[in-house]
């Protein structure tokens, strides 16, 4: 029998499907991917194994946990399963995690609630799961809140505390989606080691064809509620037998078409040029009376970026790519250094002299749904840039205006009358960029614009940002811990580490040929299709080799 057993699930929420006949299982010690994109039923199924699904859901079928009835088990079994049998880490560590409780207090919490022990016991095996998992209490108290840690750092944290009763199915659901490719890579390693070294099932929901092929025994492939394909992971995702294996494997190593942007390779003066740009802020204060030293965010940055052109500045969360893109876009001060914008010093311009340059750059969000209003319509939404506009629109320009920006990310001008929540995620994202080019500015400034996308839905964005720098000749800087994004989409890399440039020039030089430390680490961890499945293919022949 199977650790875990899924068959024929069906779930509805309310009169709509969300899954069909679904069909999965997970043996002890094994790793399943379970594949597929946004809306494709992938969190539903592992909300039907831990029965956290909405009030409305009704299900049908079998799921069945170490010979325990999932559907048939009422809420008093559930909660004994729950953190003692099987653990779950969430996709954001700082949503899962209570904000007004310490690390500490948050592993010992299961403990105390599954187990007889003691709140010093308790603590104890706190302080050894998350030493386990690279928090050592020297540098990571217990008594450390969540917002005083990294992205990379809470993430394991959740893992700590999903591991912390050795559960024997550990349930990840997206746990490395919005950190850099090297605390990516050292998360899975984690899960990893805890499956080999406690023999655990692990179910790893991903959009992410790469990270599956190094992790996952077996990988199932899902669609609309639906199972397409499953199998072992090197043979089913090398053979591709269903055509959506197909289109996800092609998505994934997707890159767009740019012959169109020859116009980019002529000279030009710069644009944009970032000269010597220094940020700092206070730092702790060591005891009452000292005086706190500075913290330095960005140290001493230089570089220029020409009209059309596409940059790509990658490096780990932390190293100083955000506060360096608040600084271009005039949102916060440089504490010394300049910044010009078509020759303007925006940098130093007060509010008033800015206005007519902030016209001239606009920014992409990581999350667009969190960028938006929710109680606007599209309409409005897209056009609240156009106050920069030196001689305002009247209200059937601003509708023209709108319904181009639309036309020009692929919506139809009829989505100016719906909300943001009518939306999926790529198409609330082509909204996102449909705002930032409606005061057709010259530089677009994107901060990990295609991290929280599916592989299918990042392709078509990428190429709609390929499609607007060969047609409107707008210049990018793409903020991204994404090594394959950087390389589809950029003509030039810079990599940054502790608040320095610390390796720069062509994509393909740099990327191919990294020298600095940093950018070596980046390539490194960074997942790849190919090497995985070769990776795989190879340890299969390995082992059947010492078979024979």
């Amino acid at each position: 029998m199977s650790l875990l057993e899924i068959e024929k699930l069906c779930l509805n929420i309310g009169n709509v499907p969300i899954l069909k006949d679904v069909d999965l299982t997970i043996e002890q010690g094994e790793v399943l991917g379970l594949v597929g994109e946004s809306g494709s039923g992938k969190s539903m199924t592992s909300l039907a194994v831990m029965q956290l699904l909405p009030f409305s859901a009704q299900t049908r079928g079998r799921v069945t946990f170490d010979g325990v009835d999932i559907l048939a088990a009422p809420e008093a079994a559930m909660n004994k399963l729950r953190g003692n049998e099987i653990g779950m880490v969430f996709q954001e560590p700082m949503t899962a995690l209570n904000p007004v409780k310490t690390i500490g207090e948050q592993v010992a919490e299961g403990i105390r609630w599954h187990t007889s022990a003691n709140r010093a016991d308790a603590e104890d095996t706190a302080r050894k799961i998350l030493d386990r998992v690279g928090l050592p209490e020297s540098q990571f108290p217990l008594s450390r809140f969540p917002h005083e840690l990294s992205g990379g750092q809470r993430q394991r944290v959740v893992i700590a505390i999903a591991c912390a009763l050795k559960p024997k199915l550990l349930i990840a659901d997206e746990p490395t989606t919005a950190l850099d490719v090297v605390l990516q890579k050292q998360i899975l390693e984690l899960l990893r080691d805890l499956v080999d070294e406690r023999k655990m099932g692990l179910l790893l929901i991903s959009h992410d064809l790469a990270v599956v092929a190094d992790m996952a025994d077996r990988v199932t492939i899902m669609r609309h509620g639906e199972v397409m394909e499953s199998g072992e992971t090197a043979r089913t995702l090398t053979e591709q037998k269903h055509p959506y294996t197909r289109q996800l494997a092609v998505a994934s190593m997707h890159v767009p078409d740019r012959s169109g942007d020859a116009a980019r390779a002529a000279p030009q003066t710069p644009l944009l040029e970032v000269d010597r740009v220094v940020r700092d802020y206070p730092g702790r204060r060591p005891s009452l009376f000292a005086r706190p030293a500075p913290f330095r965010a960005v140290n001493d940055v230089s570089f220029s970026l020409r009209e059309g052109q596409s940059m790509a500045l990658v490096g780990r969360s932390g190293c100083g790519k955000s506060t360096l893109a608040r600084m271009i876009l005039a949102l916060d001060r440089p504490t010394g250094g300049e910044i010009r914008l078509d020759g303007a010093p925006v940098s130093t311009l007060g509010e008033a002299e800015l206005k007519p340059h902030r016209r001239k750059m606009q920014v992409v969000f990581q999350d667009p749904y969190g960028s938006f209003n929710p109680r606007h319509k599209v309409e409005r939404l897209i056009a609240e840039p156009l106050h920069l506009l030196e001689k305002q629109p009247s209200a059937t320009e601003k509708r023209e205006m709108v319904a181009q920006a639309l036309n020009e990310v692929g919506l139809k001008p009829a989505d100016m009358e719906k909300y943001p929540h009518e939306f999926s995620g790529g198409q609330r994202q082509r909204i996102s960029i449909a705002r930032a080019i409606i005061t057709k500015p010259k530089l677009i400034v994107a901060d990990e614009p295609v991290s929280a996308l599916d592989v299918s839905i990042r392709a078509q964005i990428l190429d709609l940002f390929a499609d607007l720098n060969g047609k409107l000749g707008v210049a990018y800087l793409f903020i991204t811990h994404d090594l394959t994004v950087a390389r589809a989409i950029t003509d030039e890399v810079m990599v940054m580490h502790d608040g320095q440039i610390v390796e720069s020039g062509k994509t393909g030089d740099v990327l191919d040929h990294p020298q600095s430390d940093a950018a070596k680490a980046l390539v490194a961890a960074a997942p790849d299709l190919e090497r995985a499945l070769q990776r795989r293919l190879a340890r299969h022949e390995a082992s059947g080799t010492q078979e024979a």
